[in-house]
């Protein structure tokens, strides 16, 4: 299977502008304000891999200075187009060269590197974001449980892929936001809770916490798998040391 970022599409992107936070994504975000709030002090913020600009915004309406970048000029534009007075730019693959050593106090990195294909490309990214990271900082990177990927859920689909309950860490697997107009499948990398730490460990992160969200009966959605699996995996990480 060869890796294509659905992101890097006129047409999915201007589906995923319209997404906010749906079911399964209402999980990736619910708990995110109190694990930034319990890890984080400092006001200025970094979203790498923006998307449309969704995240972006959540992080600045819990009152941050927030810089929104993406590789994807589809993206961004749709979030330009979005929110104007925000601050969104296009990056190439893992240049952060544009910001200083230490600039941010936090850090978002909200299912980056689900899309990330190679563990090499994944391993310098995140040296460049410990890099930009301040000594006190907290980076949260949210991504995909592997169970995301062999599962059914409110907003997801994986039924039609059968071959990704035979995928190991570094495989592609797909999977169909049904949330979304645009049903085609996206590409993921799959990769292991194993494989993150020792990736964070190389880069000179160190992992502070690990929260994985399940769905609750008294909330207004229907859950599939949600309440006793949990979709996403949200890790807080300090520079070690």
């Amino acid at each position: 299977m060869a890796f294509t970022n659905a992101y890097e599409d006129d047409n999915y992107a201007s589906a995923y502008a319209r997404l906010e936070f749906p079911a399964t994504y209402y999980l990736a975000f619910r708990d995110l304000p109190e694990i930034i709030a319990r890890n984080v002090a400092g006001g200025r913020a970094l979203d790498i891999g923006c998307g449309t600009g969704r995240s972006t915004r959540f992080v600045r309406a819990l009152g941050f200075d927030v810089v929104g970048v993406d590789i994807a000029q589809e993206m961004v534009r749709e979030a330009r187009s979005i929110d104007p007075t925000g601050d969104y730019r296009c990056v190439a693959d893992g240049d952060l060269s544009q910001f200083g050593d230490g600039s941010f106090d936090l850090i978002l990195a909200a299912f980056t590197f689900d899309n990330i294909p190679t563990e090499a490309a994944k391993a310098r990214l995140l040296a460049e974001l410990a890099r930009v990271l301040k000594s006190g900082g907290r980076m949260v990177n949210l991504v995909s449980s592997p169970d995301i990927y062999v599962n059914e859920w409110a907003s997801f689909s994986t039924k039609d892929f059968p071959e990704n309950k035979r995928a190991r860490c570094g495989d592609f697997v797909k999977i169909i936001v049904t949330a979304l107009d645009d049903k085609r499948p996206v590409v993921d990398v799959l990769c292991s809770d194993e494989r993150y730490r020792e990736l964070y460990r190389q880069a000179g992160l160190e992992v502070v916490s690990v929260d994985r969200p399940l769905g609750r009966p008294n909330e207004p959605y229907r859950w599939v798998s949600e309440t006793t699996l949990s979709p996403w995996v949200i890790y807080a990480l300090a520079k070690a040391g």
